[in-house]
């Protein structure tokens, strides 16, 4: 008897045992699903989100989150290991050049079909390999109170009726300078906020508005699909579209609420200090700009009219130009997972991005604007320069420009064309010195 109930016991450890391994080995080698996350502050979201996809499909997500600054470092550590992350991040086509071995082709992945501009992806050949999740945009933030009492005066000497009828470069300038003309009638010191010059602060102009030109400028390049590639192999600049950016610059200090002389003086603050207040009816910036207009004391500006244009130069075809959207944080599959992971890790991404539950996460919680075609405009976060951007996007035949700035040589580069630019503004640089000078310092640091 007593040898029987060892026997049975013995058996019943060896089942357990068997059955124990064999599960690990199942969660190892199949549906399991590893995210390496790039963001610190959502760490906690992430692990809430992967506990209610486990409860809903029984799939396990293991969330790993690298501390802030070290991402490239645990995922160089990490991607090594054997049971390595299925889902990470790259940084751009820079991060994709670094990890492009790592990288699963995604172009027949639904993650992919929900992206609203496939431009957006990371591309090489024909292949799909990082997508982004997170996107920021810019362009010109109007004041729509200021536009609507401005199209409302009957001394206005233009046939634009609304903003929605400036679709180029000419339509802008002509409502612009005719509201300088009008603007003690529309009670602002300047059509533009301060063109912020002081050093350091004139990132707007020597990297944002500069993208715009470049942009043009790089798709001429038919060696490469991407601009931002076609960038990052261009070792001389011809600035073919420097009379373009010449346009908008001129527009901006010229019809600005202060002086060409005193702009070396003034900060990003000052500038959307001015536009909360109601002094300016425009002023470029992006996304992040709300918190900073909303955050000033005194702040007349209300969110329903907060509005996005984009920033034309004057480029043929610009009619159907949006706003400049970017990231900097791309999703990617680790093509040495196994099938069975590769396939859990899309599964999982297009239930977050896709269904009901995920998506109510990634507007409410994540707090993300996304690039995703998924996401209604009551699905976007309640930032009205969000929802803007979101509006922009799924605009019929609208193409956004990309932040081909990833791709500039380097800080020295922004920072001699930011004092070129001052120069120009106070009368002691002459244009073509300007273009020259962005010629010669994207050679040299190149």
């Amino acid at each position: 008897m007593k040898k029987t109930l060892i026997s049975i016991l013995t058996c019943i450890c060896i089942t357990l045992t068997c059955f124990t391994l064999a599960a690990c080995r199942a969660e190892e080698a199949g549906a399991s699903v590893y995210f390496l996350n790039f963001k610190p502050e959502s760490a906690k979201i992430y692990e809430k989100i992967a506990d209610d996809y486990y409860n809903e499909t029984g799939v396990k997500v293991k969330v790993v989150t690298a501390a802030a600054n070290t991402y490239e470092q645990t995922l160089k550590s990490e991607i090594a290991k054997k049971n390595a992350p299925t889902i990470f991040q790259i940084n751009g086509p820079i991060g994709f050049n670094t990890w492009k071995k790592y990288c699963a082709d995604l172009k027949d992945s639904k993650l992919y079909s929900y992206l609203t501009d496939k431009n957006l992806a990371i591309k090489e050949g024909d292949g799909v390999y990082g997508i982004p999740y997170v996107i920021e945009a810019y362009g010109i933030i109007y004041n729509k109170e200021i536009t609507d009492r401005y199209f409302a005066l009957k001394s206005r000497q233009t046939q634009i009726n609304s903003m929605d009828e400036i679709t180029d470069y000419n339509k802008l300038r002509v409502v612009v300078e005719d509201m300088t003309k009008h603007k003690k009638e529309l009670g602002i010191d300047g059509v533009f906020a301060s063109t912020s010059m002081l050093s350091g602060e004139d990132w707007r102009w020597q990297t944002h508005l500069m993208n715009i030109p470049l942009y043009y400028e790089f798709i001429e390049n038919e060696k490469y699909d991407d601009p931002t590639v076609a960038g990052l192999n261009t070792a001389d600049i011809t600035f073919k579209y420097a009379d373009k950016f010449k346009n908008v610059f001129d527009l901006y200090i010229n019809n600005s609420t202060t002086p060409k002389t005193l702009l070396g003086s003034k900060s990003v603050a000052d500038s959307m200090a001015e536009f909360a207040l109601g002094k300016a009816a425009m002023v470029q910036n992006g996304t992040w700009g709300y918190e900073q207009i909303k955050g000033v004391k005194g702040n007349t500006v209300k969110a329903e009219n907060t509005k996005f244009l984009p920033i034309y130069l004057g480029i043929d075809g610009e009619e159907n130009q949006g706003l400049c959207v970017g990231t900097e944080n791309y999703l990617a599959i680790n093509k040495n997972a196994s099938a069975e992971q590769q396939k859990a890790s899309l599964d999982f991404l297009e239930w977050l991005y896709g269904s009901e539950k995920g998506k109510k996460y990634v507007s409410e919680q994540l707090g993300f604007t996304t690039p995703f075609n998924t996401f209604s405009e009551n699905e976007t976060p309640t930032d009205p320069l969000a929802k803007e951007t979101v509006k922009w996007m799924n605009k019929k035949d609208i193409k956004t420009i990309p932040w081909v700035f990833t791709a500039f040589p380097s800080e020295t580069f922004k920072t001699e064309l930011g004092s070129l630019l001052l120069g120009y503004a106070q009368g002691d640089v002459t244009w073509d010195e300007v273009k020259q000078g962005a010629i010669k310092h994207w050679k040299s640091e190149r």
